[in-house]
């Protein structure tokens, strides 16, 4: 039989796991384009707002554009994949900036920043 004690910090891990699992899952719709053979997928916050749009392959790399949005949904990210890798030019919304993020071989080639007028 286990100790009161060993049961309580059990039980307490188990409602901690759920927590995380519940907060951790994302509304989302899933369609696969069959003119492509992609997979396209919009996730939601838990708001309703559109919080990511994309595609992914059959083998599940992302794969085009993907774009990101805050809850209120304004965009705060674009950029695209290649067979799961960061490609070209990716830029990342504030309120002040936008930063224009060149990739290369995933890996950043340049930076600029730029005021928002």
């Amino acid at each position: 039989m286990l100790k009161p004690i060993i049961m309580k910090k059990l039980v307490m891990l188990f409602v901690f796991l759920i927590t995380v699992v519940s907060f951790a899952q994302q509304k989302r719709d899933l369609k696969l384009n069959k003119n492509t053979n992609l997979i396209e997928v919009v996730y939601y916050h838990d708001n309703g707002a559109v919080s990511q749009t994309g595609t992914y392959t059959t083998d599940g790399k992302l794969q085009g554009e993907w774009l990101s949005f805050n809850t209120a949904g304004k965009k705060t990210i674009s950029g695209n994949y290649d067979n799961g890798k960061k490609v070209g030019k990716w830029f990342y919304y504030t309120n002040e900036t936008v930063k224009e993020v060149d990739y290369s071989n995933n890996a950043i080639a340049g930076l600029k920043e730029s005021q928002i007028q």
